[in-house]
């Protein structure tokens, strides 16, 4: 070591710059504050309270020290500190507001008058922070009470260890160190130098910065929904107020305690309190809550979010120092809850950030993010552990320890790999935890019928090898998928290597081949479970099949941040299939069977095309632009954003073949988006167009099939590229094309002001496509509909009355979509 005095020198000065400040804050009849705001006065340097009421703040000793007490609802307290081994008690006095100086006119609140000022200075108040960088901590705690050992057969374990006899505790706690900079208006990035998971020290955790990043000076929050601020320009429309007081901060801000009152509660709404302050009508502090009806997520009981201000005599603005989010949630007898809390200091206004210190990179680890050991967190930890919270990393951690163990992952595997006398219906998988190889069979209960099969049942077998961590960043896997039809007795085996190289580019290999009984229209919008039910149930053969024998290579990779590419070489041999059955299973007067020939029904045994070879090239792309992601060590994790569209094209061409006129080429395009309007709801949109060379005599199979639906069943969350009563093949073309889709799901913002209706929660959606061709007349469809359709937490339908209009009026239908049925 060449300066070891220097070093000793530096941490004699740190220690002798610096004082750690603990102490509890209580009310008035002892009970702990949790959450209360705890800062040097004239400064950003701050913590806030745990759940025992507990803090610990460092200060300079190098000058006198006042520390402010902070907290909504009591009176702020200013303690002197006197020396450096200072252990402070405080109690804080609930605030008594007053109404003695309050004049009422015109029978209206008081209240309402500060709001609109709050209104009319909405954006000149948002305008105040243009940029900024902070220090940022946070730290989430999720409980969960009697949880079941089994959920749809499936073990739930201990939840990582989190889980006690009574089958309660915490499933998890994090805590993360950040550097944060904002740049008006949107510009946000976000560097977490620690992070820390209990019980996975490889963890990353996903409390960050950035879902903590939104403000009430806009017009909406938020938090999975739009939820409507109370001082949005619009506000008066969702809230009614009341004035409950008002009081003086240290002497000279006069400060408004307003009640904020849904005028219906399952709007995308707030209750709860706003304060505000006089004159320049800026937020002083939040106290708010919205329900899960509110949120759309009846999972979710209520969830709570309170915001604090600290003022700025230097800037001369009130800027947020800490954030809460609290959340119950109960379903099935289970329930929990947790609490997300943050808090902000060190602010450096006006940085002068350019467009260079941002990227689309909107949150990045350091290397030696999870690295930190105990003492570093111990050192920097602005709110103190509780005693639940350091039991919980104290037993997860060792926990970790035991189950890194070689002993431990023997018996681990042991136990698990152990065959049960159901495993050959419900099948069996095999692990090795410490070279981290998986396998498998899948066992014989994926059962379906069809016309050209029978009865059928796929199954397979499997082998994987996961990365060192025993993770999907990177693996290699081959498996064997085996597909047997009863009636026509052929066995059909596919072998599909899969390689990923990387989680950062997320290069994947694909390499398969084999025997396929495949669906006719490539779109595959029949849901075989749903074609199934047709079929045995109400003789209605919708699934029309091909036979191809084939090999293929598909390899893709993102070749920069939003481009995304991929190449698919194949040669295949294609056979015509016909009905091995035409038997009903269940008699009914629907009119039997048809053939499996889309173009001839009633024609049995005719083939829709002659058996050939060919090869086909795909080269596929997609585009999100502007696209944001989370890059962490372990990889690259891209974020949803509806700011611009998805475009999505692809170039295929089919060669070689030995009939041919069979060869062709087809150049398609997509652009589509979802976008959230405020308060209204979100409006998506797709734009779909091909355009055909050499296509003259091509097969059938490659023409192009549009996504329609015959069984009047959706089995999708929306229905942006489909036709809700367009027969599958009817307007198959193999010329130029383009088709529009538009919907719009009001998300409660129209039936919710509907008196009666409204405890429903349901949510309109409407919605016009059309379809041209160069060979058929436009076909559109328009449509009304409810979605959210159900009771209680359980909401999986939708149903929507459908019009046709093809050069006039054809009969509309009703549409029932189950919105899970696309997972099976």
């Amino acid at each position: 070591m060449k300066h070891p005095f220097l070093i000793i020198f530096l941490l004699l000065s740190f220690f002798t710059s610096h004082s750690q400040i603990t102490g509890r804050v209580t009310d008035t009849v002892g009970n702990p504050l949790q959450n209360v705001n705890v800062y040097d006065e004239g400064t950003f340097n701050g913590t806030t309270t745990n759940a025992n009421g507990e803090f610990k703040l460092k200060l300079e000793q190098t000058k006198e020290s006042y520390l402010i007490f902070k907290f909504l609802g009591f009176q702020t307290e200013k303690r002197k500190i006197e020396t450096s081994t200072d252990i402070i008690t405080i109690q804080l006095i609930e605030k008594v507001t007053s109404l003695d100086d309050v004049v009422i006119t015109n029978n209206e609140d008081p209240a309402y008058s500060i709001i609109r000022n709050a209104v009319e200075n909405r954006k000149k108040n948002l305008s105040k922070i243009q940029e900024y960088k902070a220090d940022f901590y946070s730290k989430g705690l999720w409980k969960i009470e009697n949880a079941p050992e089994k959920i749809l057969g499936q073990e739930v374990g201990d939840l990582g260890g989190g889980l006690d006899s009574t089958r309660s505790g915490v499933v998890y706690l994090s805590e993360t160190f950040s550097k944060i900079s904002y740049k008006a208006p949107n510009r946000f990035k976000e560097n977490i130098v620690a992070s820390k998971v209990s019980g996975n020290d490889n963890g990353f955790s996903f409390n960050s910065a950035e879902d903590f990043n939104f403000s009430f000076y806009e017009n909406t929050i938020d938090l999975g929904k739009n939820l409507v601020s109370p001082i949005a320009n619009f506000a008066m429309q969702y809230y009614d107020y009341e004035l409950e007081g008002t009081f003086y901060e240290n002497d000279k801000f006069l400060i408004n305690k307003i009640k904020v009152i849904p005028k219906r509660p399952n709007d995308a709404v707030f209750s709860g309190y706003i304060y505000i302050l006089e004159d320049t009508w800026e937020i002083y502090g939040v106290d708010l809550m919205t329900t899960g009806k509110s949120l759309q997520v009846e999972v979710v009981e209520e969830l709570n979010l309170k915001q604090t201000f600290n003022y700025s005599e230097e800037y001369k603005f009130w800027t947020l120092i800490s954030q809460d989010i609290s959340f119950s949630w109960g379903i099935l007898g289970i329930s929990g809850g947790g609490n997300f809390v943050a808090s902000y200091k060190n602010y450096e206004f006006n940085p002068q950030l350019t467009k260079k210190d941002f990227s689309n990179a909107i949150i990045t680890f350091d290397e030696e993010a999870n690295t930190k050991d105990s003492l570093f967190w111990e050192q920097n930890r602005p709110v103190p552990l509780t005693s639940l919270e350091r039991e919980d990393y104290t037993f997860k951690d060792s926990l970790q320890t035991l189950k890194n163990s070689q002993p431990y992952k023997d018996s681990i595997d042991t136990v698990r790999n152990t065959f049960k006398v159901t495993d050959p219906l419900f099948g069996y998988s095999w692990q090795n935890s410490t070279t981290h190889q998986e396998a498998g069979f899948t066992g014989l209960t994926d059962l379906n019928y069809n016309t050209v099969q029978g009865f059928n049942i796929k199954s397979g077998v499997y082998f994987r090898q996961k990365d060192t961590a025993g993770t999907f960043r990177t693996f290699w896997e081959i498996r064997s998928d085996l597909d047997y039809g009863f009636s026509d007795e052929t066995l059909r085996p596919r072998l599909t290597f899969t390689k990923k190289f990387n989680n950062f580019s997320k290069p994947f290999l694909i390499i398969s081949g084999g025997v396929k009984a495949e669906e006719i229209n490539s779109t595959n919008p029949i849901n075989e479970r749903l074609s199934s039910i047709a079929s045995v149930f109400f003789e209605r053969n919708y699934l029309k099949l091909y036979e191809r024998i084939f090999g293929e290579a598909t390899y893709s990779q993102d070749v920069f941040n939003g481009f995304r590419l991929s190449a698919q070489l194949g040669f295949e041999r294609r056979r015509s299939l016909i009905n091995s059955t035409n038997s009903p299973i269940i008699e009914n007067k629907n009119g039997g069977f048809t053939s499996n020939n889309p173009l001839a029904p009633e024609a049995f045994g005719s083939q829709l095309f002659p058996s050939h070879n060919i090869g086909r090239l795909r080269i596929a792309g997609r585009i999100n632009f502007d696209q944001k992601y989370v890059l962490t060590p372990n990889g690259k994790y891209d974020t949803f954003s509806d700011k611009f569209p998805v475009f999505s094209f692809a170039y295929e061409k089919g060669f070689a073949s030995d009939i041919s006129d069979f060869n062709f080429d087809v150049v398609k395009a997509r652009l589509t988006q979802t976008k959230t309007i405020s308060r209204f709801g979100e409006l998506a949109y797709s734009l779909n167009a091909g355009l055909f060379f050499n296509a003259e005599n091509i097969s059938f199979l490659d023409f192009k099939h549009f996504n329609g639906n015959q069984t009047r069943i959706g089995t999708s969350d929306n229905y942006l590229n489909q036709f809700n009563l367009l027969p599958y093949y009817e307007l198959s073309t193999n010329s130029d094309y383009a088709d529009v889709h538009l919907e719009h799901n009001f998300k409660g913002f129209l039936l919710n002001k509907i008196p009666l209706l409204n405890q429903l929660n349901f949510n309109m959606v409407v919605g016009a496509k059309s379809l041209f061709t160069d060979s058929h007349k436009p076909y559109s469809e328009f449509s009304v509909g409810l979605d959210n359709v159900g009771f209680g937490q359980f909401r999986f339908f939708r149903i929507d009355y459908v019009k046709p209009y093809q050069g006039g009026w054809q009969s509309g239908a009703l549409v029932f979509g189950i919105k899970l049925l696309d997972q099976f």
